[in-house]
């Protein structure tokens, strides 16, 4: 079995095409499904972000489980397989085990250090465990790269001050307007991005915020969390009488087509408003096409390189850090992951040898007599069993420690045919 990631990424991939691959939390069963069906690939998770899309495999074998991950991002994006694999970034065995450990401590976000993504891989293991997608390697792996994010950002100060996609829009904002207190502030939205742009837009001084959302009651559970603020909340029906009312509009939600498009704001914007757009979903709330009105401006995820890049220096050091961390869970990962190639030759040469054991104690308490057997048989018994440890104990500990893949697959080969394990198995079966 082989550990590959296929996705792209911010670094990879504009937002147009990373849109496309987006795999909303309710199709997950179902691509899962699509993806463990095919016969080289044995487990699967998807991690869908707006900043990335990356689905991790054990599978058979290396190109095949590629080629098919591949053919199947291409007929979810509806976006031919040639075009597509400029976008694509392949990593397979060690590389993609430490990308999965760098995703989780923020190492690889657009945001250095940034907190939401551990939570984002949390819930990727989480929805690969309901769906039946993680097996016992994904499952080893995940639980190794989330405690490796925790790790590191509790051993280094790396997620001080880190800032959020959230953040980075509101700095954005406060960079284009002057006052942005002075500004009518909207949010399209109640989920946990809306809830880090309210967190951020209080701490700047916004003094009034309306929020459209359709379920009121995540508006209020919001509402509650910031009775500093003074938030007014609004079903999806009035979106467009609020957005007419507002100098600044964020929209986070999760909508899978735009919820704005040129035609919908020339016909109920004034020419003399300004307004200003920070659309940081995936896919996107904003239609590209808004930016031909010359009284609107737009701005998505990809706009904030710009904000993040001022943060970024600072924490170069501290990323250092967490490298030299990040080696060490990958290390651990990779013991696991080599003994556990070596289970079935290691339990097999067991069982062989303790067969032996048996029979040949058996004969020898029969020939020592009853009497003499039941009297010492517990002494004979943990006599033998050391033996047979001590016999297996170097073979075993240099099996498990080989790091070679080649070298360790020929040592329980060359195991397998001096001890003839591959008969011994199926007299057992």
């Amino acid at each position: 079995m082989n550990i590959v990631v296929v996705g792209l990424s911010h670094k990879t991939a504009p937002v147009e095409v990373r849109e496309k691959l987006s795999i909303p939390e309710p199709q997950c069963d179902r691509a899962i499904a699509q993806l463990c069906s095919h016969p080289h690939i044995e487990e699967v998770a998807i991690l869908s972000t707006c900043n990335r899309m990356e689905i991790y495999a054990v599978a058979d074998e290396s190109e095949n489980g590629v080629r098919a991950i591949t053919q199947f991002l291409s007929d979810h994006s509806k976006l031919p397989a040639a075009y597509l694999r400029q976008y694509l970034f392949v990593l397979l065995h060690h590389d993609a085990v430490m990308h999965l450990m760098r995703v989780s401590a923020g190492l690889d976000s657009l945001v250095l250090g940034e907190g939401q993504i551990l939570a984002q891989v949390k819930q990727c293991h989480k929805l690969g465990q309901e769906h039946k997608g993680v097996g016992r390697t994904l499952n080893q792996l995940f639980k190794q790269a989330i405690s490796a994010g925790k790790r590191v950002r509790t051993e280094t100060s790396i997620g001080t001050g880190a800032v959020s996609i959230s953040s980075a829009a509101v700095e954005l904002a406060q960079m284009k307007v002057q006052n942005l207190a002075a500004c009518r502030v909207a949010i399209i939205g109640a989920g946990k991005m809306s809830r880090l742009l309210v967190q951020h837009l209080v701490s700047k001084g916004a003094a009034s915020i309306a929020i459209v959302n359709r379920s009121m009651e995540r508006m209020q559970e919001l509402a509650k969390q910031f009775p500093e603020g003074d938030l007014h909340l609004y079903p999806m029906t009035d979106m467009m009488q609020v957005i007419t009312h507002s100098d600044i509009v964020f929209t986070s939600t999760a909508a899978t087509d735009p919820l704005l498009d040129r035609a919908k704001l020339e016909a109920v914007l004034d020419p003399s408003q300004h307004l200003m757009l920070f659309d940081i979903s995936v896919p996107r709330n904003v239609d590209s096409d808004v930016n031909e009105l010359s009284y609107v401006q737009a701005f998505n995820v990809d706009d904030l390189k710009a904000v993040v890049a001022q943060n970024h220096e600072a924490r170069r050091q501290m990323a250092m850090e967490a490298e030299a961390l990040l080696d060490e869970e990958v290390d651990s990962f990779e013991t696991w992951w080599r003994s556990l190639e070596t289970v079935s030759t290691i339990s097999s040469l067991r069982d062989k040898v303790e067969t032996i054991r048996v029979q040949e104690l058996e004969k020898a308490l029969s020939r020592l007599g009853t009497e003499f057997a039941e009297k010492h048989q517990e002494v004979i018994e943990a006599l033998t069993r050391g033996i047979v440890n001590k016999i297996l104990h170097d073979p075993m500990v240099q099996l498990r420690a080989q790091q070679d893949i080649e070298a360790r697959r020929q040592a329980m080969q060359t195991l397998s045919t001096l001890f003839n394990l591959e008969s011994a198995k199926q007299k057992t079966v």
